[in-house]
């Protein structure tokens, strides 16, 4: 299997910059997820490796050979498209058989693999079916089986589970990256789902506005972002912007402002901010405690409670701060322990706090999504 190097890469269509100097390495064997908001350049990504389009600048690299001029056949890469692109007289079957057919397998090793990826989708029952009889679900499971058995080194997943319903979903995210693994495939699947890539990434590379601003592992990217934006969009944060105070007990003091003139001093991880110097303060939703009634707990400000949502395993509780609002994921057994109205003391462990050095009129513009 070939190492990919994406060099530089940059595609315009008019004003729209699809690529800016675009650079990743894809490793042999990896399962890759490209992560991003719409528009951010993730589908223009896979089809500049596929070869559908043409960079305006930079490289491809197959093995450190540049392949930016390569046609698509020369690539031994099949891409599944959001628009699935079914042939329609044919059947479920008949679709999936084409690569095996085309490439003329033994007929018994063409029909066992077909048989397999078919069962993996679960479209036994209508492997008969034509493309026009099925669901966007059905259609985009018979596109996947079709791409996995194209005896392809490389497999380029757009949204690949996106028009299915949530529980097929989750069940299909376990066999599809365990089939990619057993058949030694190398995968590059972009989504916008953060569950998704977390669950189902060695890697993860999240992408905004042509440009790859993060690549780790999932654990990496969801415990040390390296941006607000990445803090926020990986595992929704709760973000504050301030100045740093001081440094004490391998943390960082913040002082944030409020509105009302309200003021409180947090900790965060250590950092390399100088005294004085502006910080944003990112804590995930999961790591923000909200304690006891009365506001009077260990935390580092008030709020009010506004809702309580229940989410099954979770509730999420969101509560108004004279910092802006603040939420807390918590176990949904603490469900009755919380009422709106209800004041609580809103804090987290310093080293549960990511730190950056972005300046309070920068903030917003970070956290945009488009």
């Amino acid at each position: 299997m070939p190492e990919i190097v994406l060099d530089g890469l940059v595609k315009r269509y008019g004003s729209c910059r699809a690529a800016d100097g675009l650079s990743l390495e894809i490793r042999d064997g990896e399962y890759l997820c490209i992560l991003g908001p719409t528009g951010s350049g993730k589908t223009t990504c896979l089809r500049m490796i596929c070869g559908l389009t043409r960079p305006d600048g930079g490289r491809v690299l197959f093995d450190g050979r540049d392949a930016t001029r390569d046609p698509v056949s020369a690539r031994s890469a099949t891409m599944l498209s959001q628009s699935y692109s079914l042939f329609p007289p044919k059947t479920v079957h008949e679709n999936v058989m084409f690569s095996p057919k085309i490439k003329e397998w033994p007929e018994e090793e063409a029909k066992q693999v077909v048989k397999s990826m078919i069962g993996m989708v679960h479209m036994e029952s209508k492997a008969e079916s034509y493309p026009r009889e099925l669901s966007g679900g059905q259609q985009q499971r018979t596109a996947l089986a079709r791409a996995l058995a194209s005896d392809s080194e490389i497999l380029l997943l757009d949204e690949p589970l996106r028009a299915l319903d949530a529980r097929l979903r989750l069940e299909l995210r376990k066999e599809l990256r365990s089939m990619v693994k057993e058949m030694g495939l190398t995968a590059i699947h972009v989504t916008h789902d953060q569950d998704e890539a977390l669950e189902m990434a060695d890697r993860i590379a999240v992408i905004r506005g042509g440009r790859i601003i993060q690549v780790g592992t999932p654990m990496d990217v969801f415990r040390d972002p390296a941006t607000p934006f990445v803090a926020n969009f990986v595992g929704r944060s709760n973000i504050f912007s301030g100045r740093k105070t001081g440094e004490s007990g391998g943390a960082s003091e913040i002082e944030v402002s409020g509105a009302g003139g309200a003021v409180a001093t947090v900790r965060a991880r250590a950092s390399d901010i100088p005294i004085g110097g502006a910080a944003a303060v990112a804590v995930k939703i999961g790591a923000t405690a909200m304690a006891g009634s009365g506001g009077d707990g260990p935390g580092y400000f008030p709020g009010k409670v506004a809702r309580v949502l229940y989410e099954g395993a979770t509730i999420t509780v969101e509560a108004d701060t004279p910092f802006g609002a603040v939420s807390a994921k918590l176990p949904d057994r603490m469900y009755e322990d919380y009422s709106e109205g209800m004041e609580v003391s809103i804090g987290w462990r310093p080293e549960d706090a990511s730190v950056f050095g972005t300046p309070p009129e920068r903030l917003e513009e970070e956290l945009r999504l488009d």
